[in-house]
């Protein structure tokens, strides 16, 4: 994979072409911490985001050319002076315009060495630009994935508090049920008196009244069924309570019903004990909405 230049790697990280070209020359192409290091010392400059300009003709070259004409225009110069040095022989001009030319081969030679080892040298620096893009990318990924984990591990701990709260309320309702209806005051014995005979009827009736518990058939809005035993004793509103915490929603916009006979009980029945309501000792009721 081809790798980003250093103006490339500061435009993915949000900075625009001409604000990361003109602070990438002005810090003198050294990389990009030297390149934010420049803006963040420049950010009130009101051209920053201008189109930025760089100097006419080849920058990287221009040294280099300007030692080159330099050189050329000793060795012409020197050159005309050996020419036009009356007091030196055919044979002695040919030999300082020799050894001129092997001086000005050497220092071309030498020109050539530095634009290599510069060469080099950029390309060593743009090795260091990929690395630390890379490692840069590197912790912001650390930093997003702990972020990530950290929400994460927040919402697993407050489903779990919020779990904790129902659990904690649910319970707290079955005690006050039980400190409300199965703490009555003990009934005085009295002595055995002789009872009447009762009809069937009357017989049926006090038999009925002797149950303590209800088992309810519950048929929910979805058509879900439950059964669940109650006290006789309980009040209806404990039944509500029951289907409130079974249901997914409209947790409270519902009332219950019997069909047979059908009834729909009111807020006043659910005040009232499951026995008087005619519900013990089983009884099929019916969720429907208000």
């Amino acid at each position: 994979m081809t790798e980003m230049t250093a103006l490339e790697s500061m435009m993915e990280m949000g900075f625009s072409q001409n604000r990361a070209e003109r602070a990438l020359a002005l810090s003198g192409n050294q990389g990009i911490e030297k390149a934010m290091d420049w803006l963040m010392e420049h950010e009130d400059d009101p051209n920053l985001d201008e189109p930025y300009i760089p100097p006419q003709g080849d920058v990287l070259g221009t040294v280099a050319r300007s030692e080159a004409e330099e050189a050329e225009l000793t060795f012409q110069e020197n050159s005309n002076q050996i020419q036009q040095n009356a007091s030196l022989s055919e044979e002695e001009k040919k030999e300082q315009l020799r050894r001129l030319e092997e001086l000005m081969k050497q220092r071309q030679l030498e020109r050539e060495e530095r634009e290599k080892q510069d060469e080099v040298n950029r390309e060593k620096q743009r090795r260091k630009q990929g690395q630390e893009l890379s490692l840069i990318r590197q912790k912001l990924q650390e930093e997003e994935m702990k972020k990530i984990a950290e929400d994460r591990r927040k919402e697993k701990l407050e489903d779990i508090r919020a779990k904790q709260r129902v659990r904690e309320k649910i319970e707290r309702d079955k005690a006050e049920r039980a400190l409300k209806f199965g703490g009555g005051p003990v009934a005085t014995v009295s002595p055995p008196q002789p009872t009447p005979a009762l009809p069937q009827s009357s017989q049926a009736a006090s038999a009925k009244r002797e149950y303590d518990e209800c088992r309810l058939q519950i048929r929910l809005l979805d058509g879900t069924q439950l059964t669940q035993s109650f006290k006789s004793r309980e009040q209806l509103a404990a039944v509500r309570l029951y289907v409130q915490l079974q249901q997914q929603e409209d947790t409270d916009n519902f009332n219950l019903m019997t069909s047979f006979p059908r009834k729909v009980f009111s807020e006043e029945d659910m005040e009232k004990p499951l026995q008087e309501l005619g519900l013990v000792p089983s009884a099929v009721l019916i969720v429907c909405k208000k």
